[in-house]
């Protein structure tokens, strides 16, 4: 989470003691240029959810969005704007931090169903809408008809058509040798 979240819609959990909670957001249009530039967009024209928080097993509260944004992103091979839309729904899971022993060392966890921490008593539903639209982001995206004009292969097909620098070295070899 960034220091001072671009999209930031705290919700906090004693609101959950009733029951879920559901909200719907949508960001304003400086949000929407302040997170174009965290995630390198040409431009976000649009960005919205519906938010469900509801208290879960173990003190831990799940969160259910459905996430709607229209990007503009620059194709990797022309620059030229590539327009998409993005309509997702994710879940996270948010548990509250136990607190760390002095000495003792917090390592990085990399699976995927490890709680998100509550922070404050809070859950900011905004940043994870964030978060889940940069993981929705196209990594490459490219303009209708875009191609390069390098030398790779784009299919495995290419590539294996492709001549192999190691075969025209080893036939200048065998050439030699039967000198």
């Amino acid at each position: 989470m960034t220091e001072h979240p671009e999209f930031s819609r705290p919700v906090e959990c004693a609101a959950l003691a009733t029951g879920p909670v559901k909200e719907r957001i949508e960001a304003t249009e400086a949000e929407r240029a302040a997170l174009a530039r965290r995630f390198g967009l040409v431009a976000l024209p649009e960005l919205r959810a519906e938010v469900t928080l509801t208290p879960a097993a173990a003190g831990q509260v799940r969160l259910d969005a459905r996430l709607e944004a229209r990007v503009v992103q620059a194709c990797v091979v022309t620059l030229e704007p590539v327009e998409a839309e993005i309509d997702e729904s994710f879940t996270v899971y948010y548990a509250e931090s136990a607190p760390q022993p002095a000495g003792t060392v917090d390592l990085p966890v990399d699976d995927e169903s490890w709680p998100e921490p509550i922070v404050a008593g809070r859950i900011d539903i905004g940043e994870a809408v964030a978060q889940q639209l940069a993981l929705s982001l196209d990594p490459y995206p490219r303009a209708p008809g875009a191609r390069f004009e390098g030398d790779y292969a784009a299919t495995a097909e290419e590539a294996a058509a492709q001549t192999n620098p190691f075969a025209a070295l080893a036939r200048e070899r065998g050439s030699r040798r039967g000198h």
